[in-house]
């Protein structure tokens, strides 16, 4: 009779408890209605971005592999009876350049927006390569200097070994030392230690012999063991002017 009470009793309680519940949901059953709601419009819109943000990058990067195609496509006719190259095909590297110029604008205006802009970072780099490469070092530069700031080291670190490049090239020497000497201090597997401090000699060649001179026996001391290395060093320095 006593466990039989008991068990009762935990009846009891667990209607007492429903009944609690139900009255309080009568009494608040707009809010926890509300609250749901708004449970379910969140969970729904954050699977809804995730979606549409995986689309969008599934979207930039073919749009970045056909710029990168155009980029590399071949230029001229190909001659009587050879194989087709397949892909695009352009008359002239300028036009070429400014198709692929094109391209690579449009991934990064249709795509700055999303998370992971991998995508965009490669194509404002290669918008600046095309500059460049058309002889538009005013529009490069700046175009460089924004790539070179990005989040991604790999891609950074190629922005900045081009704007190195073009700024040796329009007579701004020591920012152009400056830039190769930073990417030789912090290297990167795209622009390694060698590669820069290689290119920091060859910007001085032509003004600075003696200096680049310096720089091609640091490089081949450094790197002794690294054929490849020491045959470019040796080819450069035997091509230096006394």
């Amino acid at each position: 009779m006593d466990r039989l009470t008991r068990h009762q009793l935990k009846q009891d309680d667990f209607r007492n408890g429903l009944e609690e519940f139900e009255a309080f949901f009568k009494q608040h059953y707009r809010e926890i209605l509300n609250a749901t709601i708004l449970v379910v419009v969140v969970v729904g819109l954050a699977f809804g971005l995730r979606y549409y943000t995986d689309r969008q990058e599934a979207q930039a990067n073919t749009d970045l592999g056909a710029a990168l195609q155009t980029f590399r496509a071949y230029v001229g006719q190909p001659a009587p009876g050879a194989m087709d190259p397949g892909g695009p095909s352009f008359a002239t590297a300028q036009d070429k350049y400014k198709k692929a110029l094109e391209q690579f604008q449009v991934v990064v205006n249709n795509y700055k927006m999303i998370p992971r802009p991998k995508a965009v970072a490669i194509a404002r780099y290669q918008m600046g390569v095309c500059q460049a490469l058309l002889e538009d070092h005013a529009a490069a530069i700046p175009t460089l200097q924004e790539a070179s700031q990005g989040h991604d080291a790999e891609v950074a670190s190629l922005a900045k070994f081009a704007l190195a490049s073009e700024l040796a090239k329009t007579g701004k020497l020591p920012e152009a030392a400056k830039l190769y000497q930073e990417l030789a201090d912090h290297p990167t597997l795209s622009v390694p230690k060698a590669s820069a401090l290689l290119a920091q000699a060859d910007a001085y060649r032509a003004s600075q012999p003696t200096l680049a001179r310096q720089i091609y026996e640091r490089v081949e001391k450094e790197f002794a063991t690294n054929s490849a290395v020491s045959q470019a060093v040796k080819q450069q320095v035997a091509s230096l002017a006394p």
